[in-house]
C-alpha cells in the first residue's frame, strides 16, 4: 500500500477533487466504510518523525497470512484513521503490545466469533495527547480515542486483508471493530492503575492490548454493600453465553463510584479479583440445560455431555464436580477504572485469552520504550 494523492496539487485541491479521492481510497477498498484521510508522503513524514525507528522495521506479522505490519504501514494507517502525528508513538506501543498476544496470529481476528482489538492507555501520554478516561469512554466525541482505535482497525483491513465477508469472517462481530481503545481514569481512582499492577512506574505511559468480543453494561446504582456489587458482576462474567472454552476471562471496567464502594470497605483489586473467581461459578446441571457440561476432545470449547465428542472438563475430577468454576484463576479478572462519577454505571469487558491461559495473559508496552 502507498500513498496515492498528488501532494504539489492537494493544497490547491478543490471540494470536488477530494471527493474524487476519498471515492478511490473506497474502491480500493482502503477504508472502513468510513471517510479516511488522504495521505501524501509529506504527511506520513510527521508521523514517522515522531518516532526514533526505521520505517521498514516489521512489527507484526500474520504467518498463516504471510503478511507483516510495518512501522512505515501503521503510520499511514493512522494518518488514514484521522490521527494527529503526536498519537503515533502510542499506536506504535499497541502494536508491540498487540504483538505479544497470541489470538491474532492464530486468526482469531478472522473468527466467526467477531473479536476486535481493545486498548488500554495509561499514565501521563493520555493527558499529553488529549485521550478521554472520564465519561462517554466507549462512545464518541474524542479524536484521540476514535482514531487511535481506527488505526489498529485499518491496518487490519489494508495490511492484512481482513475485509468482511472474506478473510474477515464474523458472523455478528461488535461495533469495537470500528474503533476500541480508552483511557484509565487514574486521577479518581482509589488504586494503582494498570500498568503499575504490570510493574510499570506510575510516571510510564503503557498501552494495554486486548482481544475482545463483547463490552456488558452493569447497571448497579442500588447498593453500597461491596459483596453485593461484586456478586452483580460475578453474575454477570459466569453467564453461560459467555462460555465458549473450559473458561473465560473478563476486565472490569468500573467507575470511579463503584470503585470507591470497594475501596472504602477496605478492598483491594485482588479482593475484588478473589470474591469475583470463588462466585463465578455454575452449577452441572445449569450447564446441562444449556448444552455446555463437558468438552470437545479436539478443541477443548463446551459442549454437551451427550456429543460424540465430549470429554469430562476439569471440575469433573475435582472434591465438586457438581460445581463448575468459569474462571481458570483469579488473574483471569483484570479491573481498570474509567469512566465519570455520575452514576452507578460499569462495564464488563468480555476478554479472549488461552484456554487455559499463560501465567500472565495479557500484553502491554510501553510507549515510547524499544523492544
Amino acid at each position: 500500500m502507498s500513498t496515492i494523492v498528488d501532494e504539489t496539487a492537494a493544497p490547491d485541491a478543490d471540494t470536488d477533487r477530494m471527493r474524487e479521492v476519498l471515492e478511490y481510497y473506497w474502491d480500493q477498498e482502503w477504508t472502513d466504510g468510513l471517510p479516511v484521510v488522504p495521505v501524501t508522503e509529506s504527511y506520513l513524514r510527521r508521523f514517522l518523525d515522531t518516532v526514533d525507528r526505521d520505517p521498514d522495521e516489521v512489527l507484526f506479522t500474520m504467518p498463516h497470512l504471510n503478511r507483516s505490519l510495518t512501522v512505515r504501514t501503521a503510520a499511514i494507517n493512522a494518518g488514514l484513521a484521522g490521527c494527529r502525528p503526536e498519537y503515533f508513538p502510542v499506536i506504535l506501543a499497541a502494536w508491540e503490545a498487540i504483538a505479544q498476544e497470541p489470538h491474532p496470529v492464530r486468526g482469531i481476528w478472522q473468527s466467526t466469533t467477531g473479536t476486535a482489538p481493545f486498548l488500554v492507555v495509561n499514565g501521563p501520554v493520555r493527558t499529553e495527547i488529549g485521550l478521554n478516561s472520564r465519561g462517554n469512554i466507549f462512545g464518541s466525541g474524542f479524536r484521540a480515542n476514535a482514531t487511535i482505535g481506527r488505526a489498529i482497525r485499518l491496518a487490519c483491513i489494508n495490511v492484512f486483508g481482513l475485509h468482511p465477508h472474506k478473510l474477515d469472517q464474523a458472523t455478528q462481530a461488535t461495533p469495537a471493530k470500528y474503533s476500541a481503545c480508552i483511557g484509565e481514569n487514574e486521577e479518581q481512582s482509589p488504586w494503582p492503575p494498570l500498568h503499575v499492577d504490570y510493574g510499570f512506574d506510575a510516571a510510564d505511559s503503557v498501552v494495554t492490548a486486548y482481544v475482545i468480543r463483547s463490552v456488558m453494561h452493569i447497571e448497579a446504582r442500588h447498593t453500597s454493600v461491596p459483596e453485593q456489587l461484586a456478586l452483580d458482576f460475578a453474575d454477570s462474567v459466569r453467564r453461560t453465553g459467555a462460555l465458549i472454552h473450559e473458561y473465560t476471562s473478563a476486565l472490569l471496567v468500573l467507575t470511579p463510584e463503584h470503585a470507591d464502594v470497594f475501596a472504602s470497605a477496605g478492598w483491594s483489586k485482588d479482593d475484588l479479583r478473589r470474591y469475583v473467581f470463588d462466585h463465578a461459578v455454575r452449577s452441572r446441571d445449569e450447564l446441562a440445560a444449556v448444552g455446555k457440561d463437558a468438552l470437545s476432545h479436539k478443541s477443548r470449547w463446551r459442549l454437551s455431555a451427550q456429543h460424540p465428542d465430549a470429554t469430562p472438563d476439569t471440575a469433573s475430577g475435582s472434591a465438586e464436580p457438581d460445581t463448575v468454576p468459569v474462571l481458570s484463576h483469579p488473574t483471569s479478572i483484570q479491573v481498570v477504572v474509567a469512566g465519570a462519577d455520575n452514576a452507578g454505571v460499569s462495564a464488563v469487558v468480555e476478554v479472549f485469552t488461552l484456554n487455559p491461559p499463560r501465567e500472565n495473559p495479557y500484553s502491554y508496552a510501553q510507549v515510547g520504550a524499544r523492544r
